[in-house]
């Protein structure tokens, strides 16, 4: 079962379980819309996978089965925004499956 974490792993900001701009990767790494397709250019930063759309979980089932409540906050800075930017770059256009 999908975690629904509560925030943005890159600016931290808030989101709602039911929020349409929750993307995630495979592993659950967690990003809003603006990060996603901006400084991340829908690749996951930890991974390197492709950022999809997060499902919304409906709000009955979120009654016994709650989103998270643990938030993870690692900016995109430094270091860590060169070797992303890299990365990036070198795989730009390559299908994620075959990277």
């Amino acid at each position: 079962m999908l975690a629904l974490r509560p925030n943005c792993e890159c600016c931290n900001r808030d989101l709602a379980p039911d929020s349409a701009d929750a993307m995630i990767c495979s592993f659950e790494c967690t990003f809003c819309r603006d990060c996603a397709e901006g400084v991340l250019q829908n690749t996951c930063p930890n991974c390197g996978g492709e950022l999809v759309r997060r499902p919304v979980r409906p709000a009955e089932k979120r009654v016994n089965s709650p989103a998270s409540t643990e938030r993870v906050y690692k900016p995109l800075t430094g270091a860590r925004l060169e070797k992303h930017a890299a990365y990036v770059s070198r795989y730009r256009g390559i299908d994620p499956a075959k990277r």
